[in-house]
């Protein structure tokens, strides 16, 4: 995912927050509807996330020192991390805690056009939003499932941006339910069961955010397509005749390290083999430019070594293992 496609969006999202927010607060003020503060407390947390986002990237762009040599694109993780705490702090939690009270102790909806005309603005100003993560996300997408695109995407702030957008659509819909419930019956009670819903949907998605992030932060290998690619570009067929076993890790969305042992002809001299080694390394550019981090070690292959299977620590090691994506 390029970051200028991630950057739109999240700017689209954090305009669109903002403006929702204030909207949604006056809302609450002139109807004391719960359901319009817990979704202008939400619009607000999705705005502070928004600023994470922002922030984690700008901070990813860092050169690398001594002490961290891979440099720091896994701010970008770091930050997109935060946000699934904040989202469920902020926005689930303090919904939940809203809709209980309002079940608890409910009372009439006062200026009922306010909430319903901010719902209504809120709606069409999110689809706004979330239309642009869309189409940002559609240019690397590709074949891939949504799902397998917010499962499996190494750039979080898309499928972040995704999600809240997501969330927020249906929270505001649940919002305006729980108010036109409220305002049909008379009861205020309804207002608190949306409220409440509101919060378990911010808490879910915060849960799956902080799950996918997790699993970035850990440190996660190539996609299949670019192991596949990088494989191909490895092994020329003269010198370089095959790959003992190889790991790819993420540095950051826009960062690969490539490790792997390669087998060499038992006769190819030392000349032979580091101009063969600078070749792979070339292909491997080439075909994936994101692996910027190489390091190829030569190894001649041997049969009875290679029955070890796929341990890191046999010399030479058995052959590439099955990589779990």
């Amino acid at each position: 995912m390029s970051a200028s496609g991630g950057t739109k969006a999240i700017v689209a999202a954090l305009a669109a927050n903002l403006a929702i927010a204030v909207a949604k607060f006056v809302a609450f003020l002139f109807s004391g509807s719960s359901s319009m503060l817990a979704e202008s407390v939400h619009s607000l947390a999705d705005s502070g996330n928004q600023g994470l986002l922002l922030l984690g990237g700008k901070k990813a762009t860092r050169e690398a020192t001594p002490q961290h040599p891979f440099g720091y694109g896994r701010e970008r993780y770091i930050y997109a991390f935060l946000v699934s705490i904040v989202l469920f702090s902020v926005g689930g939690m303090f919904a939940i805690y809203e809709g209980y009270e309002k079940i608890k102790h409910p009372h009439e909806i006062e200026h009922w056009y306010w909430p319903v005309g901010v719902l209504v603005f809120a709606i069409i100003a999110e689809s706004f939003s979330f239309r642009t993560a869309i189409k940002e996300s559609n240019h690397t997408r590709g074949k891939q499932s949504w799902k397998d695109f917010v499962r499996h995407a190494k750039a979080p702030e898309l499928p972040v941006v995704l999600l809240e957008d997501l969330g927020a659509l249906v929270g505001l819909v649940l919002a305006l339910g729980g108010v036109s419930l409220a305002l049909a019956t008379g009861d205020g009670v309804w207002d608190g069961i949306g409220t409440l819903c509101i919060g378990i949907l911010l808490i879910i998605i915060a849960i799956i955010l902080a799950v996918e992030t997790k699993s970035l932060l850990l440190g996660e290998s190539a996609g299949i397509e670019a192991v596949e690619k990088i494989e191909a570009a490895i092994v020329d067929g003269d010198t370089v005749t095959g790959i003992i076993h190889m790991r790819t890790l993420h540095l950051g969305p826009e960062e690969l390290l490539v490790a792997a042992k390669i087998a060499v002809q038992h006769d190819d001299t030392a000349a032979e083999v580091a101009s063969a080694i600078n070749a792979a390394e070339s292909r491997i550019r080439e075909a994936v430019p994101i692996a910027r981090v190489i390091y190829l070690e030569p190894d001649i292959y041997n049969e009875s070594d290679a029955t070890k299977g796929a341990d890191r620590e046999a010399s030479p090691g058995g052959p590439v293992p099955t990589t779990e994506h």
